[in-house]
């Protein structure tokens, strides 16, 4: 690659058209270093002669590389805006099933049958610490342990996200194909000595990870843990 002459260039001033295409024949790679000037140049309507560069058709090509660069840029815009209102729908849908459950059984019902179809997850499922709060004959609930939830989510957080998932928790179908990535929502309904989760689950690993928003999540949680308020006993 050449260097340009600095006493050249402080001069700029009193170059003649002579000297500029001395130091253009000189430095052939001088655009290609200072891309930006060509925006500023002012190209003839045509070039002939095949030993002549073509600036205009480089500008041209310049130009369509950025316009092809903010296509792409527009079109991934456009797809992530797409890809989160479906999203958003498929969560108003959950929620409206959510809310039309009649009593607890109902929404066990809607969370482990309907919840994986409205939010596109391999399984879902409603665990709670209850003990003799729980209908006996809710079989579908995961009844969990004392200090299940917080060893789950742990201690002080509403949501964890598992890229792997093992446990040996009775919280999803022990009977279905395991789940190896999970989503947890802490469920606080307000009962005496109830507390629960709300879980998501995949059969692929890394389906779920840290670095995903969980603010649909938490809103589906926190409609369940309201509907979970006016269905169980105030007292024990």
């Amino acid at each position: 690659m050449s260097e340009i002459d600095p006493d050249l260039v402080s001069c700029s001033r009193t170059l003649t058209h002579e000297q500029v295409a001395g130091f253009l024949r000189d430095h052939p790679d001088f655009f290609s270093l200072c891309p930006d000037l060509v925006e500023e140049i002012s190209p003839p309507v045509r070039w002939s002669g095949e030993s002549v560069v073509d600036l205009q058709r480089y500008m041209v090509e310049t130009l369509r590389g950025e316009l092809a660069g903010l296509r792409d840029c527009a079109q991934s815009v456009i797809e992530t805006s797409r890809v989160n209102m479906a999203t958003q729908l498929r969560t108003h849908a959950a929620v409206l099933a959510l809310i039309a459950a009649e009593d607890i059984d109902h929404l066990v019902r809607v969370v482990t049958g309907d919840l994986p179809i409205f939010l596109d997850v391999d399984a879902a499922a409603l665990g709670l610490e209850a003990g003799d709060a729980l209908p006996q004959d809710c079989t579908a609930l995961a009844r969990l342990a004392p200090g299940d939830v917080d060893r789950l989510i742990g201690e002080g957080n509403e949501v964890l996200l598992y890229r792997q998932f093992e446990d040996d928790c009775p919280l999803f179908d022990p009977a279905g194909k395991p789940v190896r990535s999970a989503a947890l929502a802490r469920l606080e309904p307000g009962a005496p000595g109830v507390s629960g989760v709300l879980a998501l689950g995949a059969h692929r690993e890394d389906t779920f990870h840290p670095r995903q928003g969980t603010e649909l999540l938490e809103f589906v949680a926190r409609v369940t843990e309201l509907c979970l308020k006016r269905m169980l006993p105030t007292d024990r």
